[in-house]
């Protein structure tokens, strides 16, 4: 008789497999024993499971510490400095990010002239890309905290208007500080100050809808004037600390005037941190003045978007407007001599250094 075991074909587990109806008991036992040491040599599921959650909140909260204080990148585009390695050799410059929306544009464009004029690589605080990125196409690229924290900065302290030594500072880790806003320290780069502080599209678009909405009620082509008053703490903070007034309803119906006097169809297009105030005091009855934001206050980024729209721009104190006026160019009427000789405000701040030359200034009230 012919033997099973000499012709039948392997098996699975290495044995010759016997023919149909005979038992195959010694695989699945070996199989089953293989399972079970595996399964003790094995972590338990639930041990696996907690090890993958602590992995996942670790990479997210790594992610959120490099990321946190730059936001939506992917909105507002720009090039973050997370790593020494990618730091120039020659050093940093940057600038502290203090203040409001004017104060920080001053300190972006006084730190892109300066860096260029000493031939150094400008880095921006995430703060101030905060700040500036969702309005502006600005282009420097962000020096992360993280990454400054470890830095040794030499801090080099600004006057509010260009000095001749500015041009030859020394260090090379250093870190601008100060308010400066100056047209002494970039007009020279103004086209390059016009490209960086470009409105982003959305903004633009939305400010010229606005503006055809008030032009299509004029059978004549209209010209826009952009009217910015600065109160807010600026009431408290002027007559007590810097000895000074604010612009007042006859300073503003001055202004208006001017531009009434040279223009046939005017729109003066009136933003304010206290329209409430402005409703009150200026006159409206010629109706050639809208109220942006009908008559309530609006946003900084809205406001300053309308403004720069427009043809010329009137401006009271503040360097919200003094940008404003910047960027529009055009004809623009200043508030001249708003504090008293004796002024302690004379030594941050120097009238010619403020207003370009071409500029008109209109005397406030002092008495």
């Amino acid at each position: 008789m012919w033997d099973w075991r000499a012709i039948a074909p392997l098996g699975p587990c290495g044995h010759t497999e016997p023919p149909a109806g005979q038992p195959q008991a010694g695989c699945p036992r070996k199989f089953k024993a293989a399972i079970m040491r595996f399964w003790t040599a094995c972590p338990a599921f639930s041990t696996i499971y907690f090890l993958f959650i602590i992995f996942v909140i670790s990479t997210i909260f790594h992610c959120h510490q490099r990321l946190a204080l730059v936001p939506a990148p992917w909105a507002h585009p720009a090039r973050v400095v997370l790593a020494p390695k990618h730091l120039p050799r020659e050093g940093v410059w940057t600038i502290n990010s203090k203040g409001r929306l004017g104060n920080q544009m001053g300190q972006y464009a006084t730190l892109y002239a300066l860096a260029k004029m000493n031939g150094r690589p400008a880095f921006i605080p995430a703060q101030m890309h905060s700040m500036l990125a969702p309005i502006f196409k600005i282009t420097l690229p962000v020096l992360h905290s993280t990454m400054a924290s470890r830095i040794l900065w030499q801090d080099y302290y600004l006057l509010d208007w260009m000095e001749e030594q500015y041009r030859h500072i020394p260090g090379e880790n250093v870190r601008l500080m100060g308010y400066p806003c100056s047209w002494t320290f970039y007009h020279h780069l103004r086209d390059e100050i016009l490209q960086e502080f470009t409105l982003h599209d959305h903004l633009r678009r939305e400010a010229q809808w606005f503006l055809q909405q008030l032009q299509a009620r004029r059978t004549r082509q209209a010209t826009f004037v952009g009217v910015h008053v600065r109160r807010g703490d600026y009431v408290r903070v002027m007559p007590r600390v810097w000895k000074g007034v604010l612009a007042d309803r006859s300073y503003l119906q001055q202004a208006l005037d001017w531009f009434r006097a040279r223009y046939h169809t005017t729109i003066f297009m009136v933003t304010s941190d206290d329209m409430a105030w402005c409703r009150q005091n200026i006159n409206s009855s010629l109706g050639d003045v809208v109220f942006a934001g009908n008559g309530l206050q609006g946003s900084p980024a809205k406001d300053f978007a309308l403004l720069i729209q427009c043809n010329h721009t009137i401006i009271t104190i503040g360097t919200f407007g003094i940008w404003a006026a910047y960027l529009t160019g055009g004809n623009t009427i200043y508030l001249a001599n708003f504090t008293l000789p004796n002024s302690p405000f004379h030594t941050v701040f120097k009238p010619k250094a403020a207003f370009l030359p071409e500029w008109v200034g209109i005397a406030a009230d002092l008495g």
